[in-house]
């Protein structure tokens, strides 16, 4: 049989408020982030594991509040420029990010010079590797908003919207096939989606069970997950 090379073309992911899917899981993570006009010290850090969420909810948060999202990188130069009446978002704060930069920016949220401020971040703030001591005072003090892995309702809700967004077909009763036998977490079902479109566009077939059991049947001989 021919080999069908598989072209890893880029997939668009929809962040769109009508494409988010709620759950028990973010529900607090969503009624925080609607209460930002009432953060204390005008600050909150939004923390989840890999894919639970944080840039959907951070993407609909900055449409909302028309907040600027600067990047951690550009996070100094973002201040001197001295925006003002403007949110701000930062994600991936606890990845590297210029920890004066981030206390300055904290501190006009406190004042007021600053409406508000949403990091993003998969550890909590007080867990953060800082060796600014105010810095560390001020994100151990951060108000904290909790993303948690998915249940299964949403779990299958967040595998249909994944293949979706892949425009990859799959035949019927496929999710009800995956859910007992897949890892139980955001990140895995990414993973999991990944392959299984892969190895379908390769076959030139949609995602069908049989598709399904050979990359489940793949991961576990080489210890990559499957059942949980």
């Amino acid at each position: 049989m021919e080999t069908q090379l598989v072209l890893d073309l880029p997939h668009r992911e929809d962040f769109s408020a009508a494409r988010f899917i709620a759950g028990d899981s973010n529900a607090e993570a969503r009624a925080a982030l609607a209460r930002w006009r009432d953060w204390p010290k005008g600050a909150l850090a939004l923390v989840g594991p890999p894919g639970t969420g944080k840039s959907h909810l951070g993407a609909m948060w900055r449409e909302e509040t028309g907040a600027a999202a600067p990047g951690r990188a550009r996070l100094p130069a973002f201040l001197d420029a001295a925006p003002s009446g403007r949110p701000v978002l930062v994600e991936d704060a606890d990845q590297g990010v210029d920890e004066m930069a981030l206390f300055h920016l904290l501190n006009r949220a406190a004042t007021g010079a600053c409406p508000a401020v949403l990091l993003t971040a998969q550890t909590a703030p007080g867990r953060w590797p800082v060796a600014t001591p105010d810095l560390a005072s001020r994100l151990k003090a951060l108000a904290v908003a909790e993303l948690r892995e998915p249940d299964d309702a949403m779990l299958r809700r967040l595998l249909e919207k994944l293949f979706r967004d892949r425009q990859a077909p799959v035949t019927d009763g496929l999710i009800d096939y995956l859910l007992p036998r897949m890892e139980r977490s955001v990140a895995a079902a990414r993973r999991l989606v990944e392959a299984l479109d892969r190895t379908a566009l390769a076959r030139r077939t949609p995602v069908t069970r049989a598709v399904a059991r050979s990359v489940l049947d793949g991961w576990r001989e080489d210890g990559e997950g499957g059942d949980s």
